[in-house]
């Protein structure tokens, strides 16, 4: 299949408001490739569609997209031709290899149209935000292998790989895909929480009583055990297991010979409070643990154990089972109430001890692996800082003529300027993008084409759930996932928070 078809249906399903026409034109592209006979097409190209690539991360970043060739005249880029490129890019290593990466790129895009060089490199910059997000798609395959969208969505699940099983849905019908079950050593997809306003709001909209844990500020992992053989998995599906030997002892310590296990690993001081989280994710992206700090693990869910299937029955058998086989030690810190003074209280005590908030679950939820399930809801303080505009990226998808993603910057009261924070578009309604589109157009100073630097005059306040170290910006400081509450017109530039403000919150 060509990759024009592909950049033609993005730019469709972009355009398209109605979720329906999302999945009609996602349903026809996929028809196609299924015609062709060509699973990988229909894989990658679920795979693209959805915003990520199958390679994860090729080692390209925006300074490599900013200059390109002229476009090609006429389309000759193929779906399987671009992903084996992809993938060739991603390893080349060595002495050069940032150059060596660039001149491939330029290579590819060298061969691709106008219409497809938009599509790549938004691809390749993760800004393909089109709403063809995990529900769309997987109703589109079912809709373009004709069945039931309850079937792909269970598949999905167990699989915790939607492209590969679209792949085989659409190749292979019904039949391929009653092969996707739940597996030990397979990884599913986690399931995942919506957010409550606050625990009054959490007991009501799971009637009443809520199973309340402590919400660690540690980095979740899929633990899967087969007699003496242990795998770890990321919330995004990584084999970490080589990464984490204390988890894998936790696990071989438990009186099991088979499991799938939701567990949290986390970095604790003597104290037993946390360390910040980039002490913890430290260890995920490193191969060997050398002189970092080590990890206690804590189980907060069971799936499997010694061949039963346990994601169908409702949390608290689900917990009963965890009890039954897990010390209490190495269990996430829980309740069990109706009451939303005794929820307050746990809050309370979860927050003294140095953790995020809570999650609240109801008793009689499935596991929805894969799902951001209403029977999860997590409900956290919400931290917020007044910091200043500095510049701003155009928009692409349904932004498209707009100023979206704006960069943060906390003032610096040695210099009198600005240190940079990071970036943003979430938390903008219409009605704001239209506003921040004409204001900053007004505070304009340069347009590259991609960013438009703008006079840090604006203020916006910003809810964030907590502060990380980070090379990557100059304060050596990030915002944890920042998104736009308000601007302040009623705030000048010269009150807004401070970059020291901003690092009180590591400690």
């Amino acid at each position: 299949m060509l990759l024009a078809e592909v950049a033609a249906a993005s730019a469709d399903i972009a355009g398209a408001a109605a979720r329906l026409a999302k999945i009609d034109r996602i349903a026809s592209l996929l028809s196609v490739a299924a015609a062709e006979g060509d699973a990988r097409a229909v894989a990658v190209t679920v795979s693209w569609l959805s915003g990520e690539l199958p390679q994860r991360q090729i080692g390209v970043g925006w300074a490599a997209l900013r200059s390109l060739p002229a476009p090609a005249e006429n389309p000759t880029l193929t779906v399987a031709g671009v992903d084996t490129a992809f993938t060739e890019i991603k390893a080349i290593a060595g002495k050069g290899s940032q150059a060596l990466r660039a001149d491939s790129v330029r290579a590819l895009f060298g061969t691709a149209t106008e219409t497809e060089q938009t599509f790549l490199r938004r691809l390749l910059g993760g800004e393909l935000r089109q709403g063809a997000l995990a529900g769309v798609m997987a109703d589109a395959v079912a809709r373009a292998s004709a069945i039931p969208a309850a079937e792909v969505r269970r598949a999905a699940m167990l699989a915790g790989d939607l492209p590969a099983v679209a792949a085989a849905a659409l190749t292979g019908g019904r039949t391929a895909l009653a092969e996707f079950a739940l597996q030990v050593g397979r990884p599913v997809g986690p399931m995942l929480a919506q957010t409550a306003t606050d625990l009054a709001d959490a007991l009501e909209r799971l009637g009443g009583t809520a199973v309340l844990e402590a919400k660690l500020d540690g980095a979740r992992v899929q633990i899967h055990r087969t007699g003496a053989e242990v795998a770890v998995y990321t919330r995004s599906l990584d084999d970490v297991t080589h990464r984490l030997p204390e988890v894998v002892a936790a696990t071989l310590a438990l009186p099991a010979t088979d499991l799938i296990a939701d567990a949290e690993a986390i970095a604790l001081r003597p104290d037993n409070r946390p360390h910040p989280f980039q002490v913890t994710a430290a260890r995920f992206g490193r191969k060997i643990a050398n002189d970092l700090e080590p990890l206690s693990v804590f189980f907060f869910d069971l799936l499997h154990v010694d061949g039963q299937d346990l994601l169908d029955l409702p949390t608290e058998q689900r917990l009963a089972a965890l009890d039954a086989l897990v010390p209490h030690d190495r269990r996430v810190d829980r309740i069990v109430t109706d009451d939303v003074d005794a929820a307050r209280q746990f809050l309370d005590r979860t927050l003294a001890a140095g953790h995020e908030g809570v999650m609240a679950k109801s008793p009689t939820a499935p596991y929805e692996a894969g799902r951001r399930g209403a029977g999860w809801l997590k409900v956290k303080p919400v931290h917020t800082l007044d910091l200043v505009v500095l510049a701003v990226e155009r928009g692409s998808g349904r932004r498209t003529g707009k100023l979206s993603n704006i960069h943060l910057g906390a003032r610096d009261p040695d210099t009198g300027g600005f240190v940079m924070l990071g970036k943003t578009f979430k938390g903008m309604t219409d009605a704001m993008l239209a506003w921040q589109t004409e204001r900053f157009r007004e505070l304009e100073v340069s347009d590259d084409g991609w960013a438009v630097t703008v006079r840090p005059e604006q203020v916006v306040e910003i809810a964030f759930d907590g502060v990380q170290r980070s090379s990557r910006y100059p304060g050596g400081v990030a915002l944890r996932f920042a998104r736009v509450l308000r601007y302040r017109d009623d705030k000048p530039a010269a009150e807004a928070d401070t970059i020291d403000t901003v690092r009180a919150f590591l400690t």
